[in-house]
């Protein structure tokens, strides 16, 4: 017999999982002169800024759990990793945050909604179990995009469902 999961419990197995895998191709990220603006369009993010914002989206999931609404003003500057050491310790630190918010979260905590204001005006909300999903999902979706920054730099990409072109 099998115990039922509280929707945290779910959430943060796919939490991990894709955390280790994000990790993983972190890890590859080169920041030092040569790469830090590294840019494929010019409507594209440097990688530095795409690369740190992957790293700061795994401490999200406390925002959205310990409060009911995050503005951020129209004038928001975010953090930008100087190094890769940086990267990872921003990275781990939002990993451990996030993680210890979700398995905190009761099943009461999943029933209220969240919202995201940005400039003063509301740009995403809904229940908290979809924010959460959400948020995995932009971790993915920016994960990815920085893999084929990786790529068009000729840095090796690691496997993230399963060996990768590089590892065959």
């Amino acid at each position: 017999m099998t115990t039922a999961q509280t929707t945290a419990q779910t959430i943060a197995l796919d939490f991990d999982d894709e955390m280790k895998s994000t990790r993983k191709l972190l890890e590859r990220v080169p920041l030092d002169d040569a790469h830090r603006g590294y840019q494929p369009h010019p409507k594209s993010m440097t990688l530095d800024r795409l690369a740190s914002h992957v790293a700061e989206l795994p401490a999200w999931p406390k925002f959205a759990l310990e409060s009911e609404l995050l503005e951020i003003p129209a004038d928001f500057k975010p953090t930008i990793a100087t190094s890769t050491t940086e990267l990872l310790e921003m990275f781990d630190r939002g990993v451990e945050q996030g993680r210890a918010a979700i398995l905190a979260a009761s099943e009461d905590d999943m029933l209220k909604n969240w919202n995201l204001k940005f400039g003063g005006q509301i740009v995403y909300g809904g229940p908290r179990p979809n924010i959460l999903r959400a948020f995995l999902n932009h971790i993915v979706h920016h994960r990815a995009q920085l893999g084929v920054y990786l790529r068009l730099n000729n840095v090796p990409i690691p496997g993230m469902y399963g060996p990768s072109a590089d590892e065959q």
